[in-house]
Order: C-alpha cells, then structure tokens, then sequence
C-alpha cells in the first residue's frame, strides 16, 4: 500500500483454522486495511475454548499456547483472542466465515460466534459477515474434487464481488 501496489479497496486476506484466528486477529488490528477476509473454519475463540479440557486437542495444545487456566496465559490469550477484540462501532470488511458442523478441531459455534459478534458490535457501514455452515463436513470441508471445486468457485464470487470485479 505504501509503494502504491494496492490499496484497501483491492486487498483481501484468507485463512483457515490457525490461520483463521490470524485473519480474525488482523481485521480486529486494521479492520480499513481489507476490503474482503475470508476466515476457513477460524480458530477465533481461543481464550473459551483453550480453558476447556473437555474439547478434543485442548490440554495437548496447553504446551504451545499456553494454560489459560493460569491468569497469565489467559490474559496473553485474551490479548490476541479476535473474539474478545471485536472494536465497537469500527467498520469492518466483508468477511466469509466458514465452518463444518462435524468438525472436531473447530466446533461449529466458533464462527457462528464471531459472524454474530462481528453483525451486532461493528458499524451499520461494515460489509457483511456471511456465515456458511457445511452440514456435512468437517475440519478440512469437501473431501470430493467436484464439491470443493463448488466450494472454492463461491469463495472467489465472494472475493471478486468485494473487491468490485464482478
């Protein structure tokens, strides 16, 4: 942007999972600086969902990211968590946010939360926040070329709409 390759109203950012909560992280950050944000099944609950030990891969994760039954992981966790960072009144950019109702590693909650939070805290001028919940899937979505083919042709309509190329 500030070599003048882009601006705001060309750029989108896209991410899954882990790279979800990075997405969701950024437009928390900088929500001017995209036009678009695709967030694949997001991780952006993370300071709930890490303090659960019931959740499938939590306790193993604690190694990494932390303990957030420990205030001091847990106000580290709250810092980054794009859950808890949502800025009031902020206008934010399109956002696509998937998720799989099967899915072990992301519950469907995840990104149902975040398209409700994003809808209800941002500014009436926000670009809409799409959830779209495969009732199928998991974690890593289509499995067979043709459904993800469908899957990957919505995601660009998403992105070349939001980005004035339709």
């Amino acid at each position: 942007i500030g070599r003048g390759l882009t601006s705001p109203s060309m750029l989108s950012c896209e991410g899954h999972s882990a790279g979800g909560l990075l997405i969701g992280a950024s437009i928390n950050q900088c929500p001017e600086l995209f036009s678009a944000a695709i967030l694949g099944v997001p991780f952006v609950d993370v300071a709930c969902t890490m303090i659960d030990a019931t959740i499938p891969l939590t306790v193993a994760e604690w190694e990494e990211w932390g303990n957030p039954n420990e205030e001091e992981y847990f106000d580290y966790i709250k810092s980054y968590c794009p859950m808890k960072n949502i800025k009031d009144g902020a206008v934010y950019p399109s956002c696509l946010i998937t998720g799989g109702l099967h899915d072990p590693r992301v519950q469907y909650w995840e990104p149902a939360k975040f398209a409700a939070e994003l809808r209800h805290k941002t500014s009436k001028d926000s670009g809409p926040a799409i959830l779209k919940m495969d009732m199928d899937s998991g974690h890593f979505s289509a499995s067979d070329r043709y459904k993800y083919l469908r899957e990957l042709a919505f995601d660009y309509a998403f992105l070349l709409d939001n980005l004035g190329r339709s």
